[in-house]
C-alpha cells in the first residue's frame, strides 16, 4: 500500500506541474505583473519554486518571463541566488538524516557520483534542467559536504542555469514581440 500512495503521490505532483505550467503559459500576460515586485520578487518565487522537495515548481517559466521583462542578467542573479537558498530544503533534510528518499537505484548511482566528484557533481547537477537535484541536495546533506561548499556550487550552477533562461525569455519577446500582451 505504501508504494501504490507513493506513485500516486508523484503522479499528483507531474500533474500539478504540468497543470501550473500550462495556466502560466495561457496567462502569460498576467506573468508579467509579477514584475511589480521586482528583483525581491523573482528572488522569493525562486526560494519558494526551488523549497519543494520532490515537487518542482517551474521556477524557469518565471525566470523566462521575467527575463522578457527585466535585465535578464540580473534576473539570473535573483533567480539562481533564490534557488540556490531554495535548495538547502532538501540539504537539511538529507542533514538531519531523515529518509525523505527511498532508496532507489539512481541515488546509489546519485551518491557515488556525489562522493567521487564532489563539488563539480553538484555543480553540475544545479546547472542542467533535471528533477533530481533535490535527491543530490539531500545526498549532500546526508553525505555532510560542508553547507558552504554546497551553497557555493549550487548557486554556481543554478545562476548559468537561470542565465539561459532569463535571456531565451528576452530573446523570446524580441522574436515574437506579441508574447506578452
Amino acid at each position: 500500500m505504501k508504494g501504490w500512495k507513493l506513485t500516486v503521490a508523484r503522479i499528483a505532483a507531474l500533474i500539478f506541474v504540468i497543470g501550473l505550467t500550462v495556466f502560466l503559459l495561457m496567462n502569460r500576460s498576467q506573468v508579467s505583473k509579477l514584475g511589480a515586485f521586482g528583483y525581491p520578487g523573482i528572488f522569493l518565487v525562486s526560494i519558494l519554486a526551488n523549497a519543494t522537495i520532490l515537487l518542482p515548481l517551474p521556477g524557469v517559466m518565471i525566470t523566462s518571463a521575467m527575463g522578457a521583462i527585466f535585465n535578464p542578467f540580473l534576473v539570473a542573479i535573483a533567480a539562481g541566488s533564490g534557488s540556490a537558498l531554495g535548495e538547502l530544503s532538501g540539504y537539511l533534510a538529507g542533514f538531519s538524516g531523515q529518509g525523505v528518499m527511498e532508496r532507489v537505484p539512481m541515488y546509489d548511482r546519485m551518491e557515488a557520483l556525489i562522493t567521487r566528484y564532489g563539488s563539480p557533481a553538484i555543480f553540475i547537477l544545479a546547472l542542467i534542467p533535471n528533477p533530481f537535484f533535490d535527491m543530490g541536495g539531500m545526498i549532500a546533506g546526508a553525505l555532510k559536504v560542508p553547507v558552504a561548499k554546497f551553497l557555493f556550487w549550487c548557486w554556481l550552477g543554478k545562476i548559468l542555469k537561470m542565465f539561459a533562461f532569463a535571456y531565451l525569455g528576452s530573446m523570446g519577446v524580441h522574436l515574437f514581440p506579441g508574447l506578452m500582451d
